[in-house]
């Protein structure tokens, strides 16, 4: 069973929000792929009955506590007190920590303060945390309901004894999968459709989803379990599943075009550029990407592009057949072997009668396939956010639509109304 861990960060810069909480995320991060379970994050002032009444209530209902910050040599450092008041001891003058403190300010030429000695009082009992990167040692006190560390809150020194001293003690059996990555299909239907999985005796999926994008994190115990929950999830997600680990949408198009000796031209409309950013992110996306056309002025798509003026005068820039000209301009004007259009409404007004939200995304290749999508994206109240949703969303479907087409797998939605449902954001 995984060791229960619970954070507890100290600072009055903390909670005043003049100082992100780094320690806490780096802290969560590193102990989950440990095989801990970190089941609660505190932040606490800089308060001497504060801080010991939070570490007594964690140590009732975690088998460890690992305290950050309150370790310096400052009036309002009081995490030594703290612990020492938790144990029911008194602090002591540890002399070889001393010796090391007063070393090191001879080296560097300058004098010692009385205060910088407060760093070498230790509460009784507790044992030495070497710290490779500072001064402060880090601590570890055993007491009643559980282990407590306390670290620097310097964020490298807080790493350094960490990686050394703590993970190593409480690292478990846990194998971490990483993430798998689904592309325009919403949280509540990745998890529905991953219910057996989250079924399986041992598994535990956590869903981080963004404008477009669904990663699912899969954590279980022992190699064969996680290769069977991976394998479930894997033909569960099916076309939707688009990489694993770190890989990116735009990676994958990469790759994808870089196996074919092809080259995509984009043509951007609503997205303003976003597009071709997206598809230059990447190192050496110079080989796969020939360029984009930004035709944000309805006029310019007949002038940079070759829709004919007639289409636009009878159904405006927002209209599938204006989306499929648009790729067909950008590829055959800039020599691609796709060409890859997106117009639509970005908001934060409607447009010629469409809602914000409307889309359509095409691509053309060179054999003279067409392949479309109007997905009908989510409008949030707040008018600026829907924009920029609506915005990152139409890229995550170009990017997935063009994915497809190389894959040959458009036209065989995952689910039925996958791309039309408007319920929930993205």
């Amino acid at each position: 069973m995984a060791v229960r861990v619970e954070l507890l960060t100290v600072g009055d810069e903390l909670l005043r929000g003049d100082t992100a909480n780094g320690n806490a995320t780096w802290l969560g991060w590193r102990l989950t792929e440990a095989g801990a379970e970190v089941t609660r994050s505190t932040v606490v002032p800089d308060d001497l009955d504060v801080i010991a009444g939070a570490l007594g209530e964690a140590l009732r209902r975690a088998d460890a506590v690992i305290m950050t910050g309150g370790l310096g040599p400052t009036s309002d450092d009081m995490t030594r007190e703290a612990l020492a008041r938790a144990a029911g001891v008194t602090l002591r003058r540890d002399p070889g920590v001393e010796r090391l403190l007063r070393d090191r300010a001879a080296e560097r030429h300058v004098p010692l303060r009385p205060d910088a000695l407060r760093m070498a009082d230790v509460p009784e009992g507790a044992a030495l945390l070497r710290n490779p990167a500072g001064s402060a040692p880090g601590l570890r006190l055993s007491l009643p309901g559980g282990v407590v560390y306390a670290l620097p809150g310097v964020p490298s020194e807080m790493r350094a004894i960490a990686e050394e001293s703590v993970l190593p003690e409480l690292a478990g059996a846990v194998v971490s999968a990483g993430v798998l990555r689904t592309a325009t299909i919403w949280e509540s239907v990745v998890a529905d459709r991953l219910a057996p999985v989250e079924a399986m005796e041992g598994v535990k999926l956590a869903y981080y989803a963004s404008p477009g994008e669904v990663r699912v994190r899969i954590e279980a115990r022992g190699a064969d379990r996680l290769a069977a929950a991976q394998a479930a999830a894997r033909e569960l997600l099916g076309s939707a599943l688009y990489g694993v680990g770190e890989v990116t949408l735009d990676r994958v198009v990469h790759g994808l075009l870089a196996e074919r000796e092809a080259t995509v031209a984009v043509a951007e409309s609503l997205t303003g550029g976003l597009l071709g950013a997206r598809l230059t992110a990447m190192p050496g996306s110079s080989a796969t990407f020939a360029g984009g056309v930004i035709a944000y002025a309805t006029p310019l798509k007949h002038a940079l592009l070759g829709v004919p003026e007639e289409l636009l005068a009878a159904h405006g820039a927002v209209h599938t057949d204006v989306a499929v000209a648009m790729a067909w301009g950008a590829r055959e004007r800039l020599g691609a072997s796709y060409g890859l259009a997106v117009t639509g409404v970005a908001g934060p007004e409607p447009q010629d009668g469409h809602p914000v939200g409307t889309v359509h995304v095409a691509v053309a290749d060179s054999g003279g396939a067409v392949a479309t999508r109007s997905p009908a994206l989510p409008v949030p109240a707040d008018g600026e956010r829907a924009r920029a949703i609506v915005r990152e969303m139409t890229v995550v479907h170009a990017l997935d639509l063009l994915r497809r087409v190389m894959l040959g797998l458009e036209g065989s939605d995952p689910w039925p109304g996958w791309a039309e449902d408007r319920e929930e954001p993205g």
